[in-house]
């Protein structure tokens, strides 16, 4: 990282930008071709689980080539000044790599439902019919480099 003085190096602060962002931008290269997917997910024990239907340009690339990178930020803010050049951001955010598997079983799919489910405020007792299942895939991204960084007054 160029800029040591933004680096985040906590990893508590690192969990919590994972843990806490919305999106999931997930970063796939096809025919050396980058492509860009935002993505819901969760993130436990250092993997972050993504849903997904079985097919479309993001599982045939994935199925094709499992090296990704992905990105997100928490807590974002353009800050104003009355200098044109003087404009600045606050934000925290992670990015990474990682490789993906496809997961489709059962336990999987569940597991990494209630996983997303619960980070975006399910309460209630989670079951899943079958038939939507069958419809849909899990995702496991297993990070094998992440980095964070600040910017702003925190």
């Amino acid at each position: 990282m160029r800029r040591l003085d933004k680096e985040i190096t906590d990893p508590q602060l690192i969990t919590e930008i994972l843990e806490k962002s919305e999106i999931c931008r997930l970063g796939l290269v096809e025919n050396n071709e980058a492509y860009i997917v935002p993505v819901n997910f969760a993130y436990a024990d250092d993997c972050i689980y993504i849903h997904s239907a079985h097919l479309g340009r993001k599982m045939e690339i994935m199925r094709n080539n499992n090296r990704v990178s992905f990105e997100m930020e928490l807590h974002h803010e353009i800050v104003k000044s009355d200098i044109p050049c003087g404009w600045t951001a606050q934000y925290r955010s992670v990015m990474g790599k990682g490789t993906v598997k496809i997961d489709n079983s059962p336990e999987m799919k569940k597991t990494g439902l209630d996983l997303i489910m619960k980070k975006y405020g399910a309460e209630m007792e989670l079951n899943y019919d079958e038939s939507i299942l069958a419809r849909m895939t899990i995702i496991v991204l297993n990070i094998t480099e992440i980095t964070g960084k600040q910017s702003g007054n925190w």
